[in-house]
């Protein structure tokens, strides 16, 4: 029997068409669902409830549609909740991190959803209940939490609508008590001054672009900030952190194509903000101060695998740089650290990471760790004079492990293995990362998880892919996708060309004119799995989300017959329309990732032919579970609302093609850490449903 056959027996809605017509480089567009993006779109992702009724009828007939069609997938999508949820370790907790004479650390409680901020010197203390804060609310993820340098205040910030514009409120731990200021439109994130008494923190614009560094004096009124840096250019976004050695906060501009760091003495944050370099196209870089000198990793003068250099803080705008880890192309630098008379980096050689480390003055080592996959992750900690480094380690088929690495001795100390309460046998699976040959002859890395008793025959494949922005997907444990390698499916990752995982020239060769080869990577590896005979068309469940998602979209169009189904998670699929309308608020950045169509008639033709909602043809397509959020700010409701209608009214056969949003929350979907396991149920109930 086909998959979904009883959904042909449940009429989708019927969503009327409004033809919009828009003329660029004089081709004329016209969209018949342009207008489901609603005129005052800002202002329901802070208050949903102001959207449109017309609007909000489509998107909850479509949530009723699915429903009914997934309905008999219900006692199956229940079980699977239940399985992802005994792997959960009900009262899971970081390992405390020592700060003076206090430890601190995050836990949860039994049958808890967020987390429990806790200290504990010769006992616990509460300092924030992450599920009583979140009582009542339709949705809320803490964000930062940070405690004063006197250790007498925590400053904490938490999203309230899913829409990422935080609140940021400081509490007296004496007391346990709030202030009555609370910072609004920021990022959440926060630095405490040294003096205990102010906080720098990120605010947003009206068009949710993180746009200024301001700082805040407990118990004052927020309207009377001061703001410390701004920026203006629409395209760079400004970030801000604390260094670790507490003396100061580095705030960074980045865009696709640049970026810019200056430094803020968090002793007198007032004063001026210090320049590391000028911005100019093409030169990235990131920096960390000690006390005497700032390190930075960076691609400049050709380091496209990025190196790292150093300076004296007292000689910034000397120009005396000096080499301290020299640019070996294929060994990617991807992230450091840095402690009194320590530098540590993590580096990726054919996917492949290791933990770097060299005292001061003197040579470099390798701190070793093995499996045929794994994944790295530097943890933070408050250790700036012992240069102890914690570190993740994990596997595709082996938990995480929290290690503390003395970079004196090379002492390794074991301080957290993650816990499978329902058991976890890693002996019962396997993982290798293949290799796959592109269309044009390029080798594109596959990581694969199976179980060993796996039948030898073609079977079913969950295929995730991403391949943007340079981000290199971690080829590290996740305990959710046991539940479908248990039930017969080999789980794969590829590491296509947009995406960082092989470096620069990787992320290089998968943007802008070039952005194609992400899609035929990505098939290039559907189609390699076939021919080693571990499935067949038809078998496999392709999944991505985001700009990953857009990637769902165009191999849906590409080749749909190699699908069983597809997960399409928030999908940025509205790609002409969104790079072309520069009142968006991302827009702007987004041109040195995908090009500029506004301006260059060739880009415009480019992203037009591989466009998913511009492409959609009269073609049969496999069954589609395609997810949004109402208060999205990265990718906007509109986008997978109007692809379904545009799916259902040109496709000639298949589906079904089922369209979720969520009314309460964003990109990140649901918030809460049992919440979002009935998303990944239904989820993978669907795909065992398609490759049935």
């Amino acid at each position: 029997m086909p998959s979904f056959a009883e959904s042909r027996n449940i009429a989708p809605p019927r969503v009327e068409t409004r033809p919009a017509a828009t003329e660029f480089h004089g081709k004329t567009l016209t969209d018949d669902y342009a207008w489901l993006r609603a005129t005052n779109w800002r202002e329901s992702l802070q208050d949903p409830d102001v959207l449109p009724k017309d609007i909000r009828a489509v998107l909850e007939a479509e949530n009723a549609y699915a429903e009914a069609v997934l309905k008999p997938l219900a006692p199956l999508a229940e079980t699977l909740e239940e399985e992802l949820a005994g792997r959960i370790d009900e009262t899971d907790s970081d390992p405390p991190a020592r700060d003076g004479d206090w430890f601190y650390y995050n836990r949860f409680r039994e049958d808890g959803q967020h987390p429990l901020v806790c200290r504990k010197g010769k006992e616990e203390i509460l300092l924030l209940d992450g599920d009583l804060q979140a009582e009542g609310l339709d949705y809320f993820s803490l964000g930062a939490t940070a405690h004063s340098p006197d250790h007498r205040f925590l400053a904490w910030s938490r999203d309230e609508r899913g829409s990422e514009l935080h609140k940021i409120s400081w509490r007296d731990l004496a007391t346990g008590a709030d202030g009555a200021d609370v910072v609004e439109n920021t990022d959440g994130t926060l630095v405490w001054a040294c003096d205990s008494q102010t906080f720098l923190y990120t605010r947003l614009d009206d068009d949710f672009r993180t746009s200024a560094i301001c700082l805040h004096r407990i118990g004052d009124d927020p309207a009377n900030d001061r703001t410390l840096f701004e920026e203006s250019d629409p395209a760079l976004f400004v970030h801000l952190r604390g260094a670790r050695s507490r003396r100061h906060a580095i705030v960074n501009l980045s865009d696709h194509d640049c970026s810019e760091s200056w430094l803020i003495d968090l002793q007198n944050p007032e004063a001026p903000p210090k320049q590391v370099l000028p911005r100019r196209p093409g030169l990235v870089y990131d920096v960390e101060p000690n006390l005497t000198r700032l390190y930075m990793r960076t691609n400049a003068d050709g380091a496209f695998d990025f190196k790292i250099l150093s300076i004296g803080l007292d000689e910034l705008d000397s120009g005396n740089w000096r080499e301290e880890v020299p640019h070996r192309p294929g060994k990617v630098i991807f992230n450091a650290t840095v402690f009194a008379d320590h530098l540590a980096w993590l580096e990726r050689e054919a996917c492949r990471p290791r933990l770097m480390a060299k005292p001061e003055g003197g040579a470099a080592f390798a701190v070793e760790f093995d499996a045929p996959v794994f994944h790295l992750r530097l943890e933070g900690n408050f250790d700036f004079f012992e240069p102890i480094v914690r570190i993740t380690f994990s596997t595709p088929i082996d938990p995480d492990e929290i290690f503390d690495i003395d970079l004196r001795d090379r002492e390794r100390k074991l301080v957290k293995k993650m816990r499978i309460p329902s058991g976890h046998d890693p002996s019962r699976y396997e993982t290798r990362l293949d290799w796959a040959t592109a269309p044009d002859g390029e080798k594109i890395p596959l990581a694969l998880v199976w179980r060993k008793d796996r039948p030898q025959k073609p079977g079913p494949v969950l295929l995730y892919g991403y391949g943007a922005y340079g981000v290199a997907l971690p080829d590290r444990f996740d305990e959710n996708i046991f539940s479908l390698i248990d039930r017969g499916f080999i789980h794969a990752t590829a590491h296509v060309r947009g995406g960082g995982e092989l470096g620069d020239r990787w992320k290089q060769a998968g943007k802008l004119k070039d952005k194609p080869n992400t899609f035929s990577d990505y098939l290039a590896c559907a189609r390699h799995l076939c021919a080693l005979g571990l499935t067949a068309p038809g078998k496999i469940v392709a999944e991505g989300g985001s700009a990953g998602g857009m990637l769902m979209g165009a191999v849906a169009n590409l080749a749909p017959e190699l699908f069983a189904g597809i997960l399409a998670e928030v999908p940025f699929v509205d790609v002409l329309n969104t790079i072309c309308d520069d009142t968006l608020p991302l827009t702007p950045v987004e041109w040195q990732e995908w090009g500029d169509p506004l301006r260059d008639p060739a880009i415009f033709d480019l992203i037009r032919a591989y466009s998913p909602y511009d492409n959609v043809r009269a073609q049969a397509y496999p069954p589609m579970l395609i997810e949004a959020g109402l208060t999205d700010p990265r990718v906007t409701y509109w986008e997978p609302a109007k692809w379904a209608q545009k799916l259902r009214a040109t496709m000639t056969g298949g589906g079904p093609i089922l369209l979720k949003t969520n009314m309460d929350a964003g990109h990140g979907g649901a918030s809460g850490r049992f919440d979002e396991l009935e998303d990944i149920a239904w989820r993978y109930a669907f795909a065992l449903e398609a490759v049935k």
